[in-house]
């Protein structure tokens, strides 16, 4: 084999000039960038300059609307938490958010977003459900920007803010059973379960009977049990609006663990008559009555205490309704028409509204009033019903009502003596 050719004087000169010129060129570039201020800010330092720019541009006086003018209401109600409940948000995704940035976020100054402003960009997109283009002209960004943020800290929330909607160990669940029985007299009550539509347009190709639900409209279903303080405590969500909830449960995780016995399966209690009572939620006439699973009853001729067990029961399931009100009316991108959505990302931007949901409470934040949805979650939908009754939940059923009323008695007999 012929040795390699040696370069020529000339040919050797030619690339010496060649490289001169690349260098020098890389010096005028890395100059220009320089000059004309696009540098890298430190992701790991906190910035707090985005709130003041947000709030000189989009306060009262600023935009002549009727949020609140006082700043740290404000901030709530653009935002939903406050400022150290966002503190908290920012450091569950900080690191996520550093190590894989979404590509050319650069605001119109020439500047590498924020953390905070990557946050503030996705909570104001899942709090108010305007258009990526609204949100993005509140912030000085583009619709892209809106959309890649937004969807990189669902990724970082549903990884890192999980251990915000998890099962209650056996201490917990006692402090919850407590409180359920202070409001609603049921013993041994563990939570209310309810469900919810989503609703959104599909493209003409991915229209279906399944997606299409009572009212006519393409929605998807969202169910969540709930503990006393109205924190999802499971959820269950993908699933077409068309089909009837007690459906829904069947597909659940909740359904299965409840039916093989590993959930709902902790301390028995008794009722006043000496029957016992075991672990159970309650829910609306929609869902059928099983032994972990307590209704209503459902005739046109009930007698009172019969009546009585359905007031009390439905204050314990009220807990369930007011949460997905809050849910739906804190996070309006999940009460708004969704426009086209990917269903297989839907799911994930539901999940993370229940987790930001119970960072609010866990956190002891609150909602800003003016936000709460002043209606029913699904004031659309007429109730479903279902006609399912286990023998074992029905005998349940009866031995909680018989609870109520001697309570009832009782405590009328102390009142007169």
């Amino acid at each position: 084999m012929a040795p390699d050719k040696k370069p020529k004087k000339d040919d050797s000169k030619k690339f010496k000039k060649m490289k001169n010129k690349i260098k020098s060129k890389n010096k005028k570039k890395k100059s220009r960038s320089k000059s004309m201020g696009a540098v890298p800010m430190d992701n790991r330092a906190i910035d707090s300059e985005w709130w003041d720019v947000f709030w000189h541009k989009n306060s009262p006086s600023a935009s002549g609307s009727n949020e609140p003018s006082d700043e740290e209401e404000g901030f709530k109600y653009f935002f939903r938490v406050s400022k150290r409940t966002f503190e908290y948000i920012c450091s569950l995704v900080r690191e996520d958010l550093i190590s894989r940035p979404p590509s050319g976020l650069i605001n119109i100054e020439g500047r590498l977003l924020s953390v905070e402003k990557q946050v503030a960009i996705a909570l104001r997109r899942l709090a108010s459900g305007e258009s990526q283009v609204s949100v993005g002209a509140s912030f000085g960004v583009g619709q892209s920007t809106v959309s890649q943020v937004t969807w990189r800290f669902i990724e970082a929330m549903e990884e890192r803010a999980k251990h915000h909607l998890k099962w209650p160990d056996s201490s917990k669940m006692d402090e919850i059973k407590s409180t359920f029985e202070a409001f609603s007299g049921l013993p041994n009550c563990c939570g209310a379960i309810d469900a919810t539509h989503i609703i959104m347009t599909l493209p003409a190709v991915e229209t279906s009977d399944d997606w299409c639900d009572q009212e006519n409209n393409y929605s998807m279903f969202v169910q969540g049990v709930v503990d006393n303080e109205m924190r999802f405590l499971d959820i269950v969500t993908g699933w077409p609006g068309g089909m009837p909830i007690s459906r829904l449960l069947k597909c659940s995780g909740f359904y299965k663990l409840c039916e093989s016995g590993e959930r709902l399966n902790g301390k028995v209690g008794m009722s006043s008559k000496g029957e016992e009572i075991r672990e159970y939620i309650v829910g609306g006439a929609c869902y059928p009555l099983l032994p972990w699973l307590i209704t209503p009853y459902e005739d046109n001729d009930l007698e009172i205490p019969m009546l009585e067990f359905n007031q009390m029961l439905e204050a314990a399931r009220a807990a369930a309704v007011k949460a997905f009100s809050q849910l739906k009316g804190g996070w309006r991108i999940l009460s708004k028409v969704m426009w086209r959505p990917d269903k297989r990302k839907l799911p994930s931007i539901i999940l993370v509204c229940c987790l930001l949901h119970n960072i609010i409470i866990d956190c002891g934040d609150s909602l800003h009033q003016d936000v709460v949805l002043s209606g029913h979650h699904d004031s659309d939908y007429i109730g479903q019903s279902c006609k399912h009754v286990d023998p074992i939940g029905r005998t349940i059923r009866e031995n909680l009502s018989k609870h109520l009323q001697y309570c009832k008695e009782k405590a009328s007999r102390a009142h007169t003596v």
